[in-house]
């Protein structure tokens, strides 16, 4: 028998695509519109996420037989923000320019809906095996659109990936750019990443009929 049972395999799967938190959960929406200018940072949101659910579930799935009712939210709370003032102070001291890009959105992991919703409908009735990888699978999901929309909106928007340049220098007119290329600078803008966002989720229903019945 495998390390995975089909349930356990599912857990990492299905966040992936049919029942992902973005494009289908519709959660986690304001990351994906703020820090998604940048592929670099979109891949260390989408890592700090996952360390953080992850590591989150585990917890709470191995308290809650002792956490009280009226105080699990405050208890879940506090786990969530432990764990991402480690990320940040982490972010700080291996990577303090990028700390700076993601400014107040390393600490807006705290309410993000995805962790509060996973701890909530997930770790506390479930085993803390199947918790963590309940929290991998959305935290890859979730990571998965970061990145594919941080990809086209630094492709696009900067000409770079990665900060590197990889259509050519716009300054000396070098690769596409000496054929009348121009960098679309919408694409920087917060309102575009929510379009492309809705191009993802539109590819996605109109390859999935399952997914358009049910709304």
């Amino acid at each position: 028998m495998g390390l995975l049972s089909k349930k356990d395999t599912a857990l990492l799967i299905d966040p992936l695509a049919d029942n992902n938190p973005i494009t289908i959960q519709v959660l986690g929406i304001c990351s994906a519109l703020a820090i998604t200018a940048e592929l670099k940072a979109s891949i260390v949101m989408a890592i700090s996420v996952m360390f953080v659910l992850a590591l989150g579930n585990v917890v709470i799935s191995l308290m809650r037989n002792i956490i009280p009712s009226k105080i699990r939210i405050i208890v879940q709370l506090v786990v969530v923000a432990a764990l991402v003032i480690i990320v940040d102070l982490v972010l700080k001291a291996f990577a303090y320019e990028l700390s700076k890009t993601l400014s107040v959105f390393v600490g807006l992991i705290i309410t993000n809906c995805i962790i509060m919703g996973r701890f909530e409908a997930f770790a506390l009735g479930n085993s803390p095996w199947r918790s963590f990888l309940d929290g991998i699978g959305n935290a890859a999901g979730y990571g998965l659109i970061l990145i594919i929309v941080g990809f086209f909106r630094e492709l696009l928007g900067s000409g770079t990936l990665l900060g590197f340049k990889v259509l050519g220098d716009p300054i000396e007119k070098s690769g596409l750019y000496a054929i009348g290329y121009e960098n679309n600078g919408f694409m920087l803008l917060s309102p575009m990443a929510l379009i492309v966002v809705g191009v993802i989720i539109w590819i996605q229903r109109s390859r999935n009929k399952a997914l358009i019945e049910e709304n």
